[in-house]
């Protein structure tokens, strides 16, 4: 533990330093590997989205000791059409969504479930969605999204500079895509729940982003003016700096929402909770990661391509160069004797006379 002790100090003062721009292609491999896995599985699982945005009926019935066989034989001695997602919420909720039914079919699936579980039919809750109403819902929630990556675009480009608006939009982006793909991985369906955790996931992201950009800022405000440190070594002492800071501000986000995830959806079986919760866990841990892994490496690139950041970068190397060839010549530089002419001139050495004793 005496190891740990004080490394937010150490890490501040840049007397401990973590390389993340030097090794930044690591974060790149690993950030390209969950990108592939996701792309993989929304191409062949895609997304389960749920009646609010395809359109659809859904009932459910609710009464101790129900089961998913049961359902599942009630609904399929309806033969209505179509693909059929049978859930169990809690310990006494069935939710049955099935594709868009006619009124007939309807009423026949809400008779067999009421017959299979000994409820009266208007006991069961039906919802009803047309697939116009499902497509209008899908339509506005892309436009929050792109609406929302326009206006953080804007304002990070005004407040502090456009390559930062950049880095931080690919990793918003970055963030959004991997959390797609794990919904698509797990089969969760995507509901209007889902999508406000995605646009929290996003302003969760961009916190962090922000505020590892805004101490890089303060270090790279005059550093062209003198020869100390690079860019990328100046955005990479900035990421220690905040390192501390945003490790316990996401873990301390994190916590409540795995307890609802594992503890709400998980144990107490609470449906609804575990499609905003998800997004919530996946989009927090993404966005810690990618504001350090990938947004500021991204930053430094874009910045070293500068003609004052590569000239910059000389006078670095020159200044750190000189003091190494000078050690270098000065040890191996030979040691001379000296010669028999030098010691004629300097004489013979006066020894210091003895006292002689009374």
């Amino acid at each position: 533990m005496t190891k740990f002790a004080g490394l937010g100090g150490r890490l501040y003062r840049g007397e401990t330093s973590l390389d993340f721009i030097g090794k930044r292609r690591r974060g790149y491999a690993f950030s390209g590997l969950l990108i592939i896995v996701s792309a993989i599985a929304l191409s062949t699982q895609g997304l389960h989205l749920g009646i609010e945005f395809k359109g659809g009926s859904a009932f459910t019935v609710t009464k101790t000791g129900i089961s998913l066989p049961d359902a599942r034989a009630a609904v399929a001695s309806t033969k209505i059409p179509g693909e059929t997602i049978i859930q169990k919420l809690g310990t006494n909720k069935i939710r049955v969504q099935t594709a868009p039914l006619s009124v007939t079919q309807s009423n026949q699936v809400q008779d067999s479930l009421a017959a299979k579980f000994g409820v009266n039919a208007d006991q069961i809750d039906t919802q009803i969605v047309g697939p116009s109403w499902g497509k209008e819902i899908t339509r506005k929630a892309l436009y929050g999204l792109f609406g929302f990556l326009i206006v953080v675009l804007l304002y990070l480009a005004m407040a502090f500079e456009p390559k930062m608006a950049i880095a931080a939009i690919v990793a918003v982006i970055h963030d959004v895509f991997i959390t797609v793909g794990i919904y698509a991985l797990v089969g969760f369906d995507v509901t209007p729940a889902t999508v406000i955790g995605f646009l929290t996931i996003l302003g969760y992201s961009l916190y962090d982003t922000v505020v590892v950009f805004d101490k890089v800022r303060e270090n790279t405000r005059t550093i062209t003016s003198g020869s100390r440190m690079t860019y990328s070594q100046a955005a990479n002492l900035a990421v220690n700096q905040t390192l501390v800071r945003s490790f316990n501000t996401s873990l301390i986000a994190l916590l409540p929402v795995a307890s609802i995830l594992f503890v709400g959806a998980g144990l107490l079986g609470a449906g609804t909770l575990k499609d905003l919760s998800l997004a919530l866990f996946i989009g927090l841990a993404t966005g810690t990661y990618s504001s350090i892994f990938i947004a500021t490496p991204i930053l430094a690139q874009l910045r070293e391509r500068e003609p004052a950041m590569q000239a910059l970068a000389k006078r670095v190397s020159v200044r750190t160069s000189a003091p190494l060839e000078s050690a270098a010549k000065a040890a191996s530089a030979p040691t001379r004797a000296p010669s028999v002419a030098t010691m004629e001139k300097r004489g013979p050495r006066n020894q210091p006379k003895k006292k002689k004793k009374r």
